[in-house]
């Protein structure tokens, strides 16, 4: 039932996202020197995280037994009752539709010119969250909330993710999606009445994401709320990055409705 709801949502969105984009070499630009740093620092620290991965060790079996809730924050506490693989599974699909969300944003867009623009900085946006947060979470070597629970199997507790709690990848790429989707489309449709829809769509099924790792087991809170900030910034910062630069100029417009008129004035962007 929650996967028709999702695909139905996706499908809506769809349906009602403009055909009409600003052409989107107008509002962002390549820069090869730029494209190459990002690139670059995405695969270093995807080379970072493998590297660091071979130094973790998984928990023996006498250190998940000398493990105890009481030693846990308070506010940690209540992730070592959680644990449902329902709920983990459910994540993965709520991430796919902050992904698809942005498939969706570019669609009407597939046929301009500059059309891979778009592929590429979300591809940097992707490289970047997963390439850091991995490297982050095999030098931590955080236990995972599920590790102090009773009720999960031990051959789950000793394998080597049960040390990769912090922080939460799925967060992360999940908000670095819908930041990233719903910053392009207000870039692309700024005067777009779908833009609070866009928005609130995109972080509530990223929310979601978080929501639901945390009923899973699999996280505590701070792992969840530093996901969400740093794939907040990753997904703002990088279509942010490849913005034209340019200045706001006055634009003066007749107008009439069939009983008055008068003059539209408004400051509309000029970019370079």
């Amino acid at each position: 039932m929650k996967i028709r709801l999702l695909c139905l949502w996706l499908l809506c969105l769809w349906l009602m996202v403009p055909v009409k984009a600003q052409q989107i070499d107008s509002v962002y630009r390549l820069k090869t020197s730029r494209e190459v740093v990002l690139f670059g620092v995405g695969a270093a620290s995807g080379i970072a995280s493998l590297v660091a991965g071979q130094t973790l060790d998984p928990l023996t079996p006498q250190a998940i037994q000398a493990l105890q809730r009481s030693q846990l924050a308070g506010i940690n506490r209540g992730a070592a009752y959680q644990w449902s693989p329902t709920a983990d599974q459910l994540s993965d699909l709520t991430f796919v539709g902050t992904v698809g969300v942005a498939g969706l944003v570019a669609l009407p867009t597939l046929r301009q010119k500059g059309r891979a623009i778009i592929p590429v900085m979300f591809l940097e946006t992707a490289l970047l969250t997963n390439g850091i947060q991995r490297t982050v979470k095999n030098i931590a070597q955080e236990t995972r909330p599920y590790v102090y629970n009773p009720d999960v199997a031990l051959s789950v507790k000793t394998g080597k993710d049960a040390r990769r709690s912090f922080f939460s990848g799925h967060t992360s790429n999940a908000f670095a999606a819908a930041v990233f989707a719903s910053t392009v489309f207000s870039h692309l449709h700024p005067d777009s009445r779908l833009k609070p829809l866009v928005w609130g769509g995109s972080l509530v099924l990223a929310t979601g994401t978080g929501l639901l790792r945390y009923k899973a087991g699999q996280h505590f809170p701070a792992d969840l709320v530093v996901g969400a900030a740093f794939g907040s910034v990753i997904g703002w910062v990088v279509p942010k990055l490849h913005q034209r630069t340019g200045k706001r100029q006055l634009s003066v417009a007749p107008w009439a409705n069939g009983q008055a008129s008068g003059v539209y004035v408004r400051y509309v962007p000029v970019y370079r």
